[in-house]
């Protein structure tokens, strides 16, 4: 357990600094006279024994741990666990890519197609009730799945026991949230 959770860790660290260092890449201003960039905020490593309890307490409801995120992110990375979940309904990001590696059991997937009857719950955030055309791919642990901006995907954890990191990487960076209006 403890060798593969040293994996596990190891995985997470390479796959989470692999997509920090593309969505980080800087964009040039033109100026004659170049030096390297600082760093936006501190690292973050997450150790296997902190990831194995963070997957424990998300256990055994369904439930979502955010590990990096928020206002001026470009990147999101959560731990996300779900049990017996029915398929949601499908979804389309016009300005995020998904990354999912899957730390324990297995889920289906939906990819490609197209949303039937989409609709566009936020700005570039569509969902539609199922995809029509999409592939569906049994995924496990220890598997990588990238699904780019633009493609239709769906999961489903039905009869199946299911944790995988989610990392996210945003076109632009993410807005301060919206105050919600106070109740009438």
């Amino acid at each position: 357990m403890l060798l593969n959770m040293k994996n596990l860790t190891g995985s997470a660290v390479v796959i989470i600094s692999i997509t920090i260092g593309v969505a980080a890449q800087p964009v040039s201003s033109g100026s004659a006279v170049r030096t390297p960039s600082k760093p936006i905020r501190p690292f973050v490593v997450l150790p296997a024994q902190s990831l194995g309890d963070l997957e424990k307490k998300l256990q055994p409801s369904n439930k979502t741990e955010e590990l990096i995120g928020g206002e001026g992110m470009e990147l999101r990375v959560a731990v996300q666990h779900e049990k017996n979940t029915a398929a949601a309904a499908g979804e389309l990001h016009d300005a995020s890519d998904d990354v999912y590696y899957v730390i324990e059991g297995s889920a289906t997937l939906t990819l490609g197609g197209t949303l039937d009857g989409p609709h566009e719950i936020e700005p570039g955030e569509w969902r539609g009730p199922r995809i029509v055309g999409g592939q569906k791919i049994e995924v496990t642990k220890g598997d990588l799945i990238i699904v780019p901006r633009g493609t239709p995907h769906q999961r489903s954890t039905t009869g199946q026991d299911f944790t995988m990191i989610l990392i996210k990487v945003y076109a632009e960076p993410r807005p301060a949230a919206q105050p919600k209006p106070a109740p009438k």
